[in-house]
């Protein structure tokens, strides 16, 4: 790996002097960070974009440390990658008519590419490909543009950096690095690159951490990193995909293809849902990076349901997509993602500036609420009466969102009965509005 050695020495003598203030007492998110926190509650949908040279092999972004590809013959694969098709405002139209609000690309992966051009390491998208170009500050100027948000995804581990050391669970001895290295030497070059992407590309939404897992009982110096983001750039939020509670100094909660709470991947047994805004994260098939035989695509009813139950739990739905290495995405996504869109369309009153409703989710489906309205998203229920609980509130009206036809009610000890003529239920999700005295 070569270093600009003027520029690193400039960057780290920055990431030292804008941390020395910064004391190890408690996190005081700034007033702009504050107001972004309760736009990404409101958001409620963002595009999840893994991209990288390793969908030139078709087999996922952990191809590296699956297929155990040695360093030196990895660093043949960014040659062959070159996305001319690729087109920033098509993707960015494309989230618009999603319906989505944000999107949080890979800036770098685990297998320590930058898809940037980066001064701080020669091995980036503008100096190891054909291609040549900076997509991410493409991408940037059209979200600026078309008013999308935009987070970076940044990993943590990193198994092509020398100096990530100790070795963690992942990227072993196959990966031909030599057995030592400078561990916090390889932290400043990770905070020298945060700063490449939090001063060059406009206003940055968050930055999206993951890889902690990998060395869980390393000192990450997450005071110092984290401090540095807020200093650059105070509205951008912190998350990190660490699956335990929140540490300080991160601005939402997320949670891996799970929805808070839960523990069906086995990712976050001790995982704890905090205070902070949450987001859940889903693939659109089984894969995060392109994959060519995964062809296990997710339906558009599976899709709405899992966006109306993420805000049924209070949580945003980031979706991935894993583009191919010619810069297009998969027409069946593309398909799927505009399917969505046409749907919020018709219901995004019910998802968008909503909170998790008054009820926790239950077998039949989710409530999500707005000011004095409470929407009760009946996603799997057969019969005409629906039974829920009463929350102590008094109902003054009960109505389908989707034709406005009256919904008769009861109330009584028993609860809030819901009268729903069988003809009248959607196969996605049935949506009653209630208004309340």
């Amino acid at each position: 790996m070569k270093l600009t050695n003027p520029f690193y020495k400039t960057v780290i003598l920055f990431v030292m002097i804008t941390t020395v203030a910064y004391t190890q007492g408690k996190y005081e998110p700034a007033p702009e960070n504050k107001k972004n926190r309760e736009w990404f509650q409101d958001a409620k949908f963002g595009l999840f974009i893994h991209w990288g040279v390793y969908s030139v092999l078709g087999d996922g972004e952990w191809v590296m440390n699956q297929q155990q590809i040695p360093i030196k013959t990895y660093e043949k694969i960014p040659a062959f990658f070159n996305p001319t098709d690729f087109d920033a405002k098509a993707w960015v139209q494309m989230v618009k008519a999603a319906g989505m609000k944000y999107i949080a690309i890979t800036s770098k992966h685990h297998d320590g590419f930058a898809m940037w051009d980066s001064k701080v390491s020669d091995y980036n998208i503008v100096k190891r490909t054909p291609y040549g170009k900076d997509v991410l500050k493409m991408l940037a100027d059209e979200c600026h543009k078309e008013g999308i948000k935009l987070f970076f995804y940044h990993s943590q581990l990193d198994w092509h950096h020398p100096d990530y050391f100790p070795r963690g669970n992942t990227g072993g001895n196959w990966t031909g690095r030599p057995e030592n290295g400078d561990w916090y030497k390889y932290l400043d070059y990770m905070d020298a690159q945060l700063t490449e992407l939090l001063t060059n590309y406009g206003e940055v939404a968050g930055i999206w951490f993951d890889g902690m897992w990998d060395k869980k009982d390393a000192d990450w110096r997450l005071n110092k990193t984290y401090s540095l983001i807020h200093k650059l750039q105070p509205g951008a939020l912190v998350g990190s995909n660490h699956h335990v509670a929140p540490y300080d100094g991160e601005d939402f909660q997320m949670f891996e293809k799970d929805l808070p709470g839960h523990n069906t991947t086995g990712f976050a047994p001790e995982q704890k849902i905090g205070d902070l805004p949450k987001e859940t994260c889903e693939t659109i098939n089984h894969s995060w990076g392109f994959n060519l035989k995964d062809q296990n695509h997710k339906s558009r009813k599976e899709l709405i349901q899992y966006l109306v139950k993420a805000s049924g739990y209070g949580a945003n739905f980031l979706l991935n997509v894993g583009p191919m290495p010619n810069g297009k995405i998969q027409t069946e996504h593309i398909e799927r993602l505009k399917e969505m869109g046409e749907w919020l369309t018709a219901n995004g009153e019910t998802i968008y500036g909503t909170r998790g409703g008054p009820l926790t989710a239950r077998d039949w489906g989710v409530t999500t609420q707005k000011g004095n309205k409470v929407y009760i998203h009946i996603l799997d229920w057969q019969d005409e009466s629906l039974v829920i609980p009463s929350w102590g509130k008094k109902i003054k009206s009960a109505k389908l969102f989707k034709d406005k036809s009256a919904v008769k009610f009861i109330e009584n000890d028993f609860g809030i009965t819901l009268k729903v003529p069988k003809t009248k239920l959607d196969e996605v999700d049935t949506i009653v509005e209630l208004e309340l005295k």
